[in-house]
């Protein structure tokens, strides 16, 4: 995800420009020194670009990193078990933080290792909740 900006709107709420100008609703928090977005079902650790200026760029190339709470959260859905084929985007947890509702979904396409978490665990952020080993 690259974003030209990030807004916070207050109780962990940020709006986010992208790249075309189109402006998406995201939820945040910060650790220590890093913060954490929570965008389009995926967690992603942002850094600021010294050498742009303002922008900012988030990596979330890490799978694992993408399976992780964005906040200290609790579970309220297992979606999928181990040993079952999903499709990138496929929602396979959902959690809930500060009344939200944030589903967890797959980064790739693949076949669910294992779940770290069951329904009513409370969840820290950054810690992965699944693994998906890739499809050949």
């Amino acid at each position: 995800m690259n974003a030209d900006a990030i807004t916070p709107l207050g109780q962990g709420r940020v709006l986010v420009a992208t790249e075309g100008g189109t402006h998406r609703l995201a939820w945040a928090v910060a650790d220590g020194t890093v913060t954490w977005v929570f965008f389009e079902g995926r967690a992603y650790r942002l850094s600021a670009d010294r050498d742009e200026g303002r922008r900012i760029s988030a990596d979330a190339d890490d799978a694992a990193l993408s399976l992780a709470a964005p906040m200290p959260a609790t579970v309220t859905k297992v979606h999928v078990t181990p040993g079952q084929r999903v499709q990138a985007g496929e929602v396979l947890l959902t959690l809930e933080a500060m009344k939200m509702e944030l589903p967890i979904a797959a980064p790739h396409d693949g076949v669910v290792r294992t779940i770290a978490c069951a329904v009513g665990d409370l969840v820290q952020p950054g810690v992965p909740l699944a693994e998906i080993d890739p499809t050949q």
